[in-house]
């Protein structure tokens, strides 16, 4: 049976962690993620899981630890943020193409420079083609729900990719939130025991892990990942009902709010979609057929999902918490332009909305004015300007 508590974000990653109970665990801290790890190594103190707690000397360390553990057979876990994950850059590609099923919490936060610590998510679409699986929260809840399944998405045999689950630093990490918090009993057996496909360990079986792979074979080896994220695909939707089954939070890739009959959809991911849920209310109570698809899954990307959805409108506006330097909008703009070249219906309008780099508030007044510009460019050929920004001193 579910108990209800008071979490932070933070906390309640850690508390998914804890009841996955993890062999090994790499930690080092970084602010906005240091509470998370903090609150998992109390967990290692008192005895509440049999964890190998591993304090390093940088990100880069943690995750080289990360592999080495995953590679002889442990269920393994670690937690960043920002400049920590762009420090594991070159680890994170190797965890990926090892097909080892490491989990981490990612706590969004804006990459330097200039310095901040507050949250954008320039940090993980930096990450979006590194081989990592990668799902977005809105809530503590999400948090805890999405950890929780990322160690079955990870390790099922037709997948055995990292998954890193993300909260908005600040804003989710350190916010005191009522959420369920599930029978450890319940959890454990959702998870299941860890069941490693190989281990370097394994004596009679000896193998090499990570070797030299030239011209003969690394081809073969990132089609073989892209198989498996595309695996992944059918693994996410069924953890994410059979976790609805168990809790009655079900989960997919998407969540839909009033896109039926709309003539206006806002695509948003992350904390973003709560305030954007706002706004879709009060503008539907005014009589403005506005909806919202909150997106859940960015890696792998459900594009034709989303394009079923946006054709039901006239205009879509996607907001991103981050840029694509040099493109023409943000990472997920170009995600779901990309996918309309071919899906989406005739004369659908697109536009890019950058908000909150550096942790900078939205409000459900700033997103209404997002959706009733859309309205007013929908019957135009072309929109005034294919990308604005949001809450910028121009």
């Amino acid at each position: 049976m579910a108990t209800r508590v008071a979490l932070t974000g933070n906390d309640a990653a850690a508390e998914a962690l804890r009841q996955s109970n993890p062999d090994v665990a790499a930690v080092f801290p970084i602010t906005p993620q240091t509470e998370l790890m903090h609150k998992f190594s109390q967990f290692v103190a008192d005895g509440d899981v049999d964890t190998e707690l591993v304090h390093v000397e940088s990100e880069h360390s943690a995750m080289s630890a990360c592999v080495g553990a995953a590679a002889a057979g442990a269920r393994v876990v670690t937690a960043t943020s920002a400049n920590g994950l762009a420090l594991m850059w070159e680890i994170v590609y190797i965890a990926a193409s090892l097909r080892l099923p490491i989990v981490m919490p990612e706590v969004n936060r804006a990459l330097s420079g200039p310095i901040n610590i507050h949250c954008d998510h320039s940090d993980t679409m930096g990450c979006r083609d590194s081989g990592w699986i990668q799902i977005y929260s809105e809530n503590a809840q999400e948090a805890y729900d999405n950890v929780l399944q990322a160690f079955r998405i990870s390790e099922h045999r037709d997948v055995l990719l990292p998954t890193m689950a993300t909260l908005d630093g600040f804003i989710l990490s350190h916010t005191v939130e009522s959420l369920e918090v599930e029978d450890d009993k319940i959890a454990k057996d959702f998870i299941g025991e860890y069941k490693p496909a190989r281990s370097l360990l394994d004596t009679d079986n000896p193998m090499t892990m990570g070797p030299l792979d030239l011209q003969d074979y690394y081809f073969e080896h990132k089609r073989q990942q892209v198989l498996a994220m595309e695996n992944a695909r059918g693994i996410i939707l069924d953890v994410g009902a059979e976790y609805g089954n168990l809790t009655g939070r079900s989960y997919g890739y998407f969540e839909e709010i009033e896109t039926d009959g709309a003539d206006v959809i806002l695509v948003a991911m992350g904390s973003a979609a709560g305030t954007a849920k706002a706004a879709i209310r009060q503008l539907r109570a005014e009589g403005v057929k506005a909806g919202l698809l909150k997106l859940r899954v960015f890696r792998p990307f459900p594009g034709k999902e989303v394009l079923e959805v946006l054709n039901k409108a006239k205009a879509v506006a996607v907001m991103d918490r981050a840029i694509s330097f040099g493109l023409e909008g943000g990472p997920l703009f170009n995600e779901i332009r990309s996918f309309a070249y071919e899906y989406a219906n005739k004369g659908l309008m697109l536009k890019s909305f950058i908000y909150g780099l550096g942790g900078r508030d939205i409000n459900v007044g700033e997103i209404q004015a997002i959706a009733k510009n859309m309205l007013d460019n929908k019957d135009k050929d072309t929109v005034d300007a294919r990308v604005e920004y949001i809450g910028v001193r121009e």
